[in-house]
């Protein structure tokens, strides 16, 4: 770590956010060449041996009110949404949200990232060419795996530290009520890029051995302090913009202190020089605001915040694409194994699990409470009850692309998504989320200088139908399954739509125990119907899968960078995170964002001829 006293003026290469794909390159890069002088500035603090980061139960403490490893944007109000504003929060600490996020270890169809070669013509990154780094970065503890998993990465794959009562039975009714997709067993992997519509244990960010989570930082940049001391990293700063020589070349970047771990330091902002390359690595929020703090984006926006433009990129900012997901909470019994009593900081429980751990590296400590699900693709009656809207969005999208799921469906061992909602006691969540939404948006900045200002953000949640129809469906879906589950003992109210409670959908707020199978699926009115999506429109959340907003496509579709991550007319800019993925992922980020590291790593130290990144 270094202190803002002791930066230099010049380094060979700046990297503009320290998130995991910036750690990446940096530790890549660094490990190859000690001499190669490398600056990471980072927005937020430290993440050093940190129990909030290292326990894997601790990551909604990041989601607590005064959080000062997240940053919280907060959109426009939207009609799609009753009128509310989508409230999306994202890592703002080294090794962001591979820090801090729920640590689902999800990979993407193979066909994702073919179409990001193919259909936004990127030679070089389809799932063939990305294979091979996928499996670089991980060791994956669950089997010996499979050919598209790694068994010498610097980051563990396990099930974590206790597989719960209520994962095996989420699985057991699954596979029962449904059996047409219960034809694999339920270990099998469906993090191969290719296998779908299987019911199957979930696995983890999260090392076996040492029950801690496995982020970027902790493998690849805090053990180079001894042996890399060209390699610096600041934390809790805010890259205002990028520099530039008369011939449009990066030459580094200016920053500001943040004043939230810099209360008493200078306002001033300072500059770095980067001889070699200036990196942006902030983020699909925060990368295009850098870039139109620079002069580079559309001329609209840029105008309104008093910034001279350097380069017409209207690409910077937009196709803003998401996940969109439902919460769906239940009463479980008391015997249930649950992390609410530890999302509750109830004390004794806490002590007991953490003494449990210090012990066997096992139990509720090393545990993000997600212990399966499915990545879920309709059969031919389920597409027919999804509508027109959807039909017409399947037939696009998904006919051609056998391995491309519709929704992710699973299980959450405790209360999640309605915190404050509910009595203290135990629950389990649902969850379902859509995994290829219609759904476009933009961020753009407010401030031309500012880089605490409130963004301009519109994330186009659930303006079209068709995504509607599929977080109903999820809903009616995922809600059979839960009340056939044992440990089902009823429904909170205010955490589910208002149903006609004379009705047949009407909610069951206490219940002995599960339904029968036998029992004939809930028929919904249409007045309940419309309930369930207004429930929908007001309670979808984010999943914090931000992307797209600097995407890799050719510059007339709207593309911010080509296949080599260079932003168009300018030298010496590369981009290396999420915001350069120019289509959606059926999949949680995080390995994609890491894939998008070792890719930039490899192409950066072929241009600058460093040896040993492969």
């Amino acid at each position: 770590m270094a202190t803002p006293t002791k930066i230099k003026e010049e380094y060979d290469i700046v990297i503009a956010g320290g998130g995991a794909a910036g750690c990446i390159v940096a530790g890549r890069l660094a490990a190859a060449d000690p001499n190669l002088r490398i600056l990471v500035l980072e927005a937020g603090p430290t993440t050093y041996n940190d129990p909030a980061h290292t326990q894997p139960m601790r990551f909604p403490t990041h989601l607590a009110p005064g959080s000062r490893t997240m940053r919280v944007h907060t959109s426009r109000p939207s009609a799609a949404l009753g009128g509310r504003s989508a409230i999306v929060p994202c890592g703002q600490c080294l090794g962001g949200g591979g820090s801090v996020n729920f640590m689902m270890y999800t990979r993407a169809s193979a066909s994702d990232y073919d179409d990001w070669e193919t259909e936004y013509q990127n030679p070089g990154w389809g799932s063939n060419d990305l294979i091979p780094l996928l499996r670089k970065t991980e060791t994956y503890q669950v089997t010996t795996g499979g050919p598209t998993h790694g068994s010498n990465g610097p980051l563990k794959v396990s099930e974590g530290g206790l597989f719960t009562d209520l994962g095996q039975q989420f699985l057991d009714v699954s596979r029962a009520l449904d059996p047409d997709r219960a034809l694999a067993p339920s270990d099998t992997d469906t993090n191969d890029l290719s296998t779908i519509n299987v019911y199957t244990r979930w696995p983890k960010w999260l090392n076996a051995e040492t029950g801690n989570r496995s982020d970027v930082p902790h493998h690849m940049i805090y053990p180079l302090k001894e042996t890399r001391p060209n390699l610096h990293i600041l934390t809790g700063v805010h890259v205002q913009h990028v520099t530039f020589d008369s011939e449009n070349c990066a030459t580094g970047v200016a920053f500001t202190l943040n004043p939230l771990f810099h209360p008493d330091g200078p306002k001033e902002a300072r500059t770095v020089r980067g001889t070699k390359l200036v990196v942006l690595s902030a983020g699909s929020f925060g990368t295009p605001g850098i870039l139109e703090r620079s002069g580079i984006g559309s001329k609209g926006v840029l105008e309104q915040v008093g910034v001279e433009q350097r380069v017409h990129l209207p690409g910077v900012g937009e196709n803003y694409q998401d996940h969109n997901i439902l919460f769906l909470p239940y009463f479980a019994a008391e015997e249930a194994q649950t992390l609410d009593a530890i999302f509750r900081n109830d004390e004794g429980v806490i002590d007991a699990a953490t003494a449990e751990f210090a012990k066997t590296k096992k139990g509720l400590l090393p545990h993000n409470g997600i212990d399966a699900g499915i990545k879920w693709r309709p059969k031919p009656s389920e597409l027919t009850e999804l509508g027109p809207e959807f039909k017409e969005v399947w037939d696009s999208y998904f006919t051609n692309a056998p391995d491309k799921p519709v929704l992710w469906i699973g299980i959450l061992s405790a209360l999640t998504g309605h915190l404050t909602l509910g009595p203290p006691r135990k629950y389990f969540t649902l969850g379902a989320y859509t995994e290829y939404p219609v759904a476009r948006g933009h961020v753009h900045i407010t401030d031309g200088k500012d880089v605490s200002a409130p963004i301009d953000f519109v994330p186009g949640y659930l303006e079209s139908m068709a995504d509607v129809k599929l977080l109903t469906w999820g809903y009616k879906f995922t809600r059979e399954i839960a009340r056939r589950m044992p440990h089902f003992r009823g429904e909170p109210p205010a955490m589910h739509p208002a149903f006609n409670p004379g009705g047949t959908a009407a909610i069951v707020e206490h219940a002995e125990g599960p339904v029968a199978f036998d029992v004939a699926p809930i028929l919904y009115s249409e007045e309940d119907e419309r309930a369930l999506e207004t429930y929908a429109r007001a309670t979808m959340s984010t999943t914090w899968h931000a992307l797209g907003t600097c995407a890799m496509k050719p510059r007339e579709q709207g593309g911010v960078v080509d296949s080599r991550l260079n932003v168009y007319s300018v030298k010496g800019l590369k981009v290396a995170d999420l915001s350069v993925g120019p289509g959606n992922v059926a999949a949680n980020t995080y390995s994609t964002a890491l894939v998008i590291g070792e890719k930039v790593a490899v192409i950066i130290a072929e241009e600058l001829g460093i040896a040993g990144v492969i």
